[in-house]
């Protein structure tokens, strides 16, 4: 099938790209898309040079599914009329995932939700992603009551922009900066801007839509974002209440079977999960898993998994993939 990538010459398309051509996704024609001032430049695709258009053009050829990853005035703007051309879009910004008609998918969680109906589909905040990997076979198990996640996010996330200012400050040069303070040498407690309640959109991002995709309306739910100098690959503190009592071994059991989950926990042995470790890893990763000693029914773990990947380019993949295992598209 034609398959359009829309924001290709990006960091998150080219990941796009890259887990399509991984999985093997069956592409008769692929259809790189990107703003005016990368019309005509040629991108690497299956040993294939191919010349990069512009959005009508990709409109006009008519691919079958759109993935979508160019910021969320473009989805906004786009996304509709891709639908409108009868052109399923899975997007990858923040533009349409609270909206009620759409979708909010984690093939491992809720995949099970998408229809023939569905022309646009929403692909998660990359740290939400990660955070209901784990909280959802557990809130299957014990029930969830409250959760608290502080996050260690990386440079990446702010695409190659941040990635330019980490390396840059490191090399000691200048040029132009994604965050409002250094970043090497540094952890930046704000990650997006500031909203009316003092949260950080990215924050108020993780708890919406960990409650949409959990269908906990009411999840008690809090979190602090931060930006640390890490090149790629988030974490993410947890404390998890439980409605039940736990059993740490049960607890590492049903993790351990949860498709999408890898336990590494062995204290023993200094063996956890690390962004080094799950770079070009599809899977969340989870350790440091112990109770709480100073709260009943609580416990407290460690999440990481590579937000490029899982985080944004994998779980869009994913989406497509299971659209077409379903017969919605190919």
């Amino acid at each position: 099938m034609k398959v359009a990538v829309v924001g290709a010459t990006g960091l998150v398309g080219g990941k796009m790209l890259e887990v399509l051509e991984e999985k093997n996704f069956p592409i008769t024609e692929m259809i790189p898309v990107a703003s005016e001032k990368s019309l005509g430049k040629k991108i690497r695709w299956k040993d294939t040079d191919i010349t990069v258009v512009g959005i009508k053009e990709a409109i006009a050829k008519k691919p079958e599914v759109a993935l979508f990853s160019a910021g969320g005035n473009t989805s906004l703007t786009w996304a509709p009329q891709f639908v409108k051309a009868g052109i399923r879009v899975i997007d990858n910004s923040s533009a349409w995932r609270m909206d009620d008609t759409v979708p909010l998918i984690v093939p491992e969680i809720n995949g099970d939700l998408l229809t023939k109906q569905d022309y646009l589909i929403a692909n998660p905040n990359c740290s939400t992603i990660q955070l209901v990997m784990v909280l959802n076979p557990l809130n299957r198990r014990y029930g969830l009551d409250r959760v608290v996640v502080s996050t260690y996010q990386s440079v990446s996330g702010a695409g190659a922009k941040g990635i330019k200012q980490l390396t840059n400050e490191r090399q000691g040069i200048g040029g132009e900066i994604a965050f409002p303070y250094p970043i090497d040498l540094n952890a930046i407690p704000q990650i997006d801007i500031f909203l009316e309640n003092d949260y950080t959109k990215e924050e108020m991002k993780m708890i919406n839509e960990s409650r949409k995709i959990l269908q906990i309306p009411h999840l008690k739910l809090t979190a602090t974002c931060v930006r640390v100098p890490v090149l790629g690959g988030h974490s993410e503190s947890v404390n998890i209440t439980f409605k039940e009592d736990f059993d740490i071994g049960d607890v590492k059991q049903i993790l351990s079977q949860t498709p999408g989950v890898i336990v590494v926990d062995n204290p023993a042995k200094q063996s956890y999960p690390m962004p080094l470790l799950v770079q070009n890893k599809d899977e969340t990763y989870v350790g440091r898993i112990r109770r709480d000693e100073s709260n009943a029914r609580s416990l407290n773990c460690w999440i990481v998994s590579d937000n490029l990947r899982k985080g944004a380019a994998t779980n869009a993949v994913q989406i497509a993939l299971l659209m077409k295992e379903r017969g919605i598209i190919g």
